[in-house]
């Protein structure tokens, strides 16, 4: 039996950089293969600093099509065959993924072209495989994981969460989402919920701005307060929550703040998310 680890690649909120958390992304890494959630700027070295071969990576999906949550997929499938990527890599995503994955490949093919004959690597339009994913339901298996999908509320965009089952875990990750049954549905017997969180008292900075008003109205209605995640967790009877995609990112939160917040109505374990922390 092949052991599953959860790595946390980043663990900010928001499309801009931070100093202290990378953008959004998660491994699940099961012997020598790689299945990626999310694709944050940044993830090929975040992969790197976990010591997580880039030629491991087997299949990635990303939740919707926030630029913090996918920028960085092409990149890092293309990075991948730069260290050798053998294998064709899987990418699971609403539409319209496969159009952006034609896009980029299109972007890349200057670099692509010029390093097939440079240095004999395989075609990478072989190895990069973007499907469509339409509705709830299997999204991916192989004989190491099972991969499936629910849609969750993040308007406006079509956004998923997704449930990783191995032979010896079931993790699910929410991406972003204001709190929906579908979700409790779906981490419903699972072992960790990774699930994105907000500070609602501490958002204030964000809102200083001329469309302060239309992004409050956003983050309330497609996010979830760390003082509702609990809760969720509880109803799925979920054992380990694991805290992450933090609003805000900068000015930090003590951690002591998230876990207390997040403890209420959840008997179970709380784990405020960092960087790079394997579980």
């Amino acid at each position: 039996m092949h052991s599953t680890e959860l790595v946390l690649l980043g663990t900010a909120g928001g499309p801009t950089p931070k100093r202290n958390r990378s953008a959004p992304a998660q491994a699940i890494v099961v012997g020598d293969r790689t299945y990626l959630i999310d694709a944050g700027n940044g993830v090929a070295r975040q992969l790197v600093a976990a010591d997580i071969p880039l030629r491991s990576l087997t299949a990635a999906c990303v939740t919707h099509h926030h630029s913090d949550h996918n920028v960085d997929l092409g990149t890092v499938v293309h990075l991948a065959w730069c260290a050798d990527l053998r294998q064709p890599v899987r990418l699971y995503g609403p539409p319209p993924l496969t159009e952006m994955m034609a896009a980029f490949a299109r972007y890349a093919d200057t670099d692509v072209t010029t390093r097939i004959a440079d240095e004999g690597r395989p075609d990478f339009a072989e190895l990069i495989v973007p499907e469509d994913v339409h509705g709830p339901g299997p999204v991916y298996e192989d004989d190491r994981v099972r991969i499936s999908a629910t849609r969750v509320h993040h308007p406006p965009m079509d956004a998923l969460a997704y449930r990783i089952d191995t032979e010896d875990r079931s993790i699910v990750i929410s991406g972003d989402t204001a709190p929906c049954q579908q979700l409790v549905d779906l981490a419903t017997g699972a072992d960790v919920l990774v699930h994105e969180v907000m500070h609602v008292p501490s958002i204030e900075p964000l809102l200083a701005r001329t469309n302060g008003a239309r992004l409050r109205r956003h983050l309330l209605d497609s996010h979830t307060s760390v003082s509702e995640v609990g809760a969720i967790a509880e109803s799925a009877g979920v054992p380990t929550l694991v805290l992450s995609h933090f609003v805000p990112s900068h000015p930090e939160v003590p951690d002591d703040i998230w876990r207390e917040e997040a403890q209420r109505d959840y008997t179970g374990k709380v784990i405020v998310g960092q960087d790079l922390m394997s579980l």
